[in-house]
C-alpha cells in the first residue's frame, strides 16, 4: 500500500479540538458494562497544557545539556513520546520526560507528541481489553499501546498476551516494538500514512536518526514496503541515504524478456528471485535462500 500523505511538522501547533478526536484505548473499551477504565493514547499535547509532577524528586536540570537537547528537538523533533496523565479537561502532569518537555519549551514547540495514560481499576481493564482488542479498525499503534497496556499492568509475558488474544507470539513482539520507534514515524502509523510494513522495515535500523531520514525519504517518494527493506538493507551494508535513493530511482522497469528470466530463475532455483537493470543494461541478480541447507541446494543446482 502506497505512502498517503507527508508528516507534517505543524500538525505540532494543532490545538486541541483537532487532537481530541484521535482514538487509543478507550477505543477498545465497551463502557457500558464497565464503570472503570484505563487507557494509552498517542496524541499531540499543546506544551501549555501540561505541568510538571510536583512530586518529581528532580529538582535541578543541566542548563547545558538542556540546551543541547533543545537543539537536537529543532533539527529532528521528538524521538520519544513523553508521558502523561490527564488530571481535567485540557490539562495533564508529567509521568515521564520533564526534561523533553523542557526543552521542547526552549526549542519553540508548541506541542509534544505523548502517551495519555488513565489506570483504574486494572482488572477490569484487563477484561475489557482482551475481549476487544481483535476489532478490525484499530490501527497499529493502538494495538501496540494495548499489547504494553496488558504487559505492564498485569505481568503477562508476550507468550501469555498472544494465548489470551490468539495472535502468535511473533505478531505481539512485532506490534510492540512499533513503540520503540521515534514518535514521528509512530504518528504516521497511527494516522495510516505509512504501513506497519514500512515501519516494520525501519525497525531493522538501530539509528533513530537513520531511521527518520528514511521515514523522510519514504514519505517523500512513497516508496514500497519492498523498495523500503531494500534500502534498508543497503543502509545496514554501509551505503548512505543519498547513493541509495539515486540507485533506486534510476532503476528502469524490467522488459517482458527480463522478466520471463526471473521467472525462469525463480521455477528453476524454487526460491525468492530478484532481478533489476540500470538505464545501462547492467544489473544484479539476487536470490534468497531460507537457511544453509537451501544455499546447498541452490548451489547443486547451479552448479549442473
Amino acid at each position: 500500500m502506497a505512502v498517503r500523505k507527508k508528516f507534517d511538522k505543524s500538525v505540532l501547533g494543532r490545538g486541541l479540538d483537532e487532537i481530541s478526536t484521535g482514538r487509543g484505548l478507550d477505543a477498545l473499551i465497551d463502557t457500558s458494562d464497565v464503570k472503570t477504565q484505563g487507557s494509552s493514547n498517542l496524541n499531540e499535547i499543546p506544551i501549555d497544557q501540561i505541568e510538571p509532577n510536583p512530586d518529581q524528586p528532580r529538582r535541578e536540570f543541566d542548563e547545558t545539556a538542556m540546551q543541547e537537547l533543545a537543539a537536537s528537538i529543532q533539527t529532528m523533533g521528538i524521538i520519544a513520546p513523553i508521558t502523561l496523565r490527564q488530571v481535567s479537561e485540557n490539562h495533564y502532569q508529567i509521568i515521564a520526560g520533564e526534561r523533553r518537555w523542557r526543552a521542547s519549551q526552549i526549542a519553540g514547540l508548541t506541542a509534544i507528541p505523548a502517551y495519555i495514560r488513565t489506570a483504574n481499576d486494572e482488572s477490569v481493564m484487563e477484561l475489557a481489553l482482551v475481549e476487544n482488542i481483535q476489532r478490525e479498525d484499530l490501527n497499529a499503534i493502538e494495538i501496540a499501546l494495548a499489547y504494553e497496556h496488558l504487559a505492564e499492568t498485569s505481568g503477562m509475558t508476550q507468550e501469555k498476551i498472544s494465548e489470551r488474544v490468539g495472535k502468535s507470539r511473533t505478531a505481539v513482539t512485532n506490534y510492540m516494538r512499533l513503540l520503540k520507534l521515534p514518535a514521528q514515524i509512530q504518528m504516521a502509523l497511527k494516522n495510516r500514512e505509512i504501513d506497519m510494513g514500512h515501519a516494520r522495515a525501519l525497525l531493522a535500523l538501530d539509528s533513530p536518526s537513520l531511521q527518520l531520514k528514511l521515514f523522510k525519504e519514504v514519505q517523500k517518494n512513497q516508496y514500497s514496503v519492498r523498495k523500503v527493506e531494500e534500502m534498508v538493507q543497503a543502509l545496514k551494508n554501509g551505503e548512505d541515504v543519498q547513493t541509495v535513493r539515486k540507485r533506486i530511482t534510476t532503476r528502469v522497469p524490467l522488459s517482458s524478456s527480463l522478466n520471463e528470466s526471473k521467472n525462469r530463475l525463480t521455477s528453476m532455483l524454487n526460491t525468492k528471485v530478484q532481478l533489476t537493470c540500470s538505464p545501462k543494461g547492467n544489473g544484479k541478480i539476487s536470490i534468497t535462500f531460507a537457511n544453509e541447507e537451501d544455499l546447498n541446494r541452490i548451489m547443486s543446482l547451479l552448479e549442473r
